[in-house]
């Protein structure tokens, strides 16, 4: 039992989801309108928007510690591992100083179009060139030129529409606001171009170099790699190919010049000790030849080899030991003659490490200064703390020397005293030998200094020279043929999306906020108690009920309703004639319109019927049958005394003996009251024996009470609603009614149903089965009133 219990939710749900479907497909003429435009702006989209390429270059980052230096050791540079960091590479790339250099030479502030009947697009080169001949801080905005090489000569177009030909190759246009100098550069590129109209917006050069940094991509190949790839994407490849190429010569660039800033400092300063070496060089020599000369001295006496052996052992550890505090002395020096934060010396022949390093690191800082300070002014944060740091810098090296010089001083001391000893020996050699060897030892250390600095500024100058570059280029700026954007294939499915979202959410809006009923679902879900007797489709004029024997759909309608009807009426078996009172919430809803072509169709199946108008405060059936409003009616009759009731009925449709009227008749001041009078029980009894159907067109029940004072009277009720009228609120009005029983045997109807947008199946039947069927229906009818004519 569960499982078939399952297996109906799983049909019903299933029915669910087609009558959705169905729902939404009623307007499938909407959604092929919407996906027919939405596709042709999609095709409109591609073909008129720009082509934007993607240009891509690659390069590998050298790392500076790996550069062989001539004076260092081989297996130690080998030796280390990878010292770079790629996010402060990129950083340096996308700088606003270095792209600001590329914006410059590449004048990409000022960007060149060619004009197109429909679309325009970006070239370069362009066969023409504008240059500012104002400061670049004076435009804030952008200017716009047009350049029309169709007239001999060309002529260029401002913002402000005037003119100017260009007779040379080079023309100055000082009028301006903003000064500017044309030049024409490639006349070929005119003859090739499909227009002869272009144009050129000149920009802020600071902005420009702000949407580079923006638009350029830069990113490692992967987190293993030294290398970086470089994106740009334009309209014209051929730009985003030269910028890319430009950025990766500038930042080589860059690379080398710093290390070569380095050399040159180190340079400038061997030099500057060599003026100062070779004068005291100059004059220990000169004192030595006079101290000689003076003293007759020519050569030193080899009379204890060995203690002298001890003691040039020792004089040569004092001459090192001499020489790293004179190196040491000259490098602090330096320091405090220092006026701005210039470049230290480096590998000058100092032996302490730690002292190499904190120049090294000096030097950095100091080169990132000044990089620093071209772009911003000296109270930048960053300056400032850059600068503090240097401070501190040069205190530490200033520290660190002292702290060097007080150990070779401590082994100076231990070596002299080493020296003092060894010279003991020869304490009965002349004062004269000892002074001269005194005045050798300085020149000896001055020698060695200056051999040092010699060594030291050759292998700056080949570093200079042969400067390794910052990067190797592994490919330069790349385009591929297919654009990035637009895609075809993306933009034609996103339209086709669109195309089909924006109806159905408008769809589905609209049956969200809609509170009008639509179809016979709509009923039986608000009211599942009242019976649906059916739907009347939307009245065409080619289908209007205009003899008994119509056969359209809307007559079929009409014919299948009466048959309903008189399965609801099957309840009550006595042989009096049916009352069927048409009633409805509000007017509008076609109640009248239901009575009349209800008492027709009950008249084409060979029943006498007749038709009573009473709704007496605003009387319809008259303009509908085209009758006279003056004419004798219900009204009167109600008002009168006598029983001349036939007075009342009128020729209904062409005069049909089975079909009569009684219409309104004159609008009486007090309809209420006529109606609750007995003569109107009095009239239905009396015309019950005459007719086998008394169709009653009455008030509506949401504006008066006319038709509930004379509900009892009814042996049906047809409550009529409107699709697309009648609100919700009315359904629950009429439930209302159903459970309190003011109207007799109540039952919906449903007017004005759109038949075709419900898939054309509003009865079950197509129209020529219900042809078939009412004529069957017909027959058995006629069959039943001649049997019950007998019984009679």
């Amino acid at each position: 039992m569960k499982q078939s219990q399952y297996i109906f939710d799983n049909e019903t749900e299933s029915f669910k989801l087609k009558d959705n479907l169905l729902k939404y497909l009623r307007f499938w003429p909407w959604f092929a309108i919407s996906v027919l435009i939405f596709l042709l702006f999609g095709v409109l989209y591609v073909r008129y928007t720009p082509n934007i390429y993607e240009s891509i270059a690659k390069i590998k980052i050298i790392d500076e510690s790996k550069v062989m230096d001539l004076a260092a050791d081989p297996l130690s540079v080998l030796a280390q591992g990878p010292q770079i960091n790629l996010d402060n590479e990129i950083e340096i790339v996308k700088s606003y100083r270095l792209l600001n250099q590329v914006v410059t030479d590449l004048s990409l502030d000022i960007s060149y179009y060619e004009e197109g009947n429909i679309s325009t697009k970006q070239i370069y080169p362009s066969p023409f060139e504008i240059v500012k001949l104002f400061p670049e801080d004076s435009l804030k905005g952008t200017l716009k030129f047009e350049m029309n090489f169709e007239t001999k000569p060309p002529i260029l177009t401002d913002e402000e529409g005037e003119s100017y030909p260009l007779d040379s190759t080079v023309t100055v246009l000082n009028s301006l606001n903003f000064p500017i100098a044309v030049r024409i550069t490639d006349m070929v590129l005119v003859k090739n171009s499909k227009s002869k109209k272009f144009s050129a917006i000149v920009g802020n050069r600071n902005k420009t170099t702000l949407e580079l940094s923006q638009n350029l991509d830069i990113r490692n190949s992967n987190k293993n790699s030294e290398i970086l790839t470089l994106r740009l994407r334009s309209e014209s490849a051929n730009l985003s190919e030269a910028v890319l190429n430009s950025v990766i010569d500038k930042f080589n660039f860059d690379g080398i010049k710093d290390r070569q800033q380095v050399s040159k400092r180190t340079l400038e300063f061997i030099d500057e000790r060599f003026e100062y070496l070779t004068q005291e060089l100059d004059s220990i020599e000169g004192g030595k030849q006079n101290f000689k000369k003076e003293n007759n001295l020519s050569y030193i006496e080899t009379d204890a080899e060995s203690s002298l052996l001890r003691k040039a052992e020792t004089e040569e550890e004092v001459s090192k030991l001499g020489t790293q505090i004179s190196l040491a002395t000259v490098l602090k020096q330096t320091v405090l003659n220092q006026s701005e934060y210039e470049l230290l010396p480096i590998n000058i022949g100092l032996e302490n490490s730690s002292l190499n390093t904190s120049v090294s690191n000096y030097n950095q800082m100091a080169l990132e200064r000044e990089r620093l300070l071209e772009t911003v002014g000296e109270s930048h944060p960053t300056l400032v703390t850059l600068s503090a740091q240097l401070e501190r810098a040069k205190v530490n090296i200033i520290k660190t020397v002292n702290v060097y010089q007080a150990q070779l001083r401590t082994s100076l001391r231990r070596l002299n005293q080493a020296k003092s000893n060894a010279s003991s020996i020869f304490s009965s050699l002349p004062e004269k030998e000892k002074r001269l060897r005194a005045i050798e030892r300085q020149q000896s250390i001055k020698e060695n200094l200056f051999l040092l600095l010699l060594q030291k500024r050759e292998e700056a100058a080949i570093n200079l020279a042969v400067t390794a570059p910052s990067v190797k280029v592994v490919d330069y700026a790349l385009t591929a043929n297919r654009p990035v954007s637009p895609s075809k294939l993306g933009t034609l499915l996103i339209s086709l999306i669109l195309g089909i979202v924006l109806p159905f959410t408008l769809i589905f809006l609209k049956f969200l906020f809609n509170n009008k009923i639509t179809d016979k679902e709509d009923l039986k879900k608000l009211s599942p108690v009242i019976p649906v007797l059916g739907q009347i489709p939307h009245l065409k004029s080619s289908d209007a009920f205009s003899n008994i024997d119509n056969r359209s759909a809307y007559a079929e309608s009409f014919r299948i309703l009466s048959t309903n009807i008189s399965h609801l009426l099957r309840k009550n078996s006595s042989h009096e004639a049916k009352v069927i009172f048409v009633t409805s919430a509000i007017k509008g809803e076609g109640k009248t319109q239901i009575a009349q072509y209800l008492s027709l169709a009950f008249a084409s199946l060979d029943k006498r019927v007749l038709l009573v108008g009473a709704d007496l405060r605003n009387p319809q059936l008259h303009t509908i049958l085209k009758g006279d409003k003056r004419t004798y009616g219900l009204s009167h009759y109600l008002d009168s005394t006598t029983d001349n009731w036939e007075a009342c009925i009128q020729n209904g449709l062409n005069n049909n003996d089975l079909h009569k009227v009684c219409y309104s008749g004159g609008i009486p001041e007090n309809a209420p009251k006529l109606l609750s009078n007995e003569r109107f029980k009095k009239f239905i009894r009396i015309v019950k024996q005459h007719f086998d159907y008394i169709i009653v067109d009455t008030a509506p029940t949401m504006l008066v009470t006319d038709t509930f004072l004379i509900a009892d009277q009814a042996d049906a009720t047809v409550f009529v609603a409107r699709a697309g009228m009648t609100e919700n609120s009315f359904i629950e009005f009429s439930k209302e009614i159903y459970q309190s029983e003011k109207l007799k045997n109540m039952a919906y109807v449903l007017n004005d149903v759109d038949l075709e947008r419900n898939g054309g199946y509003g009865y079950g039947y197509t129209y020529k089965e219900q042809n078939d069927i009412s004529v069957k229906m017909s027959i058995i009818n006629k069959i039943k009133y001649l049997l019950e004519s007998l019984k009679r």
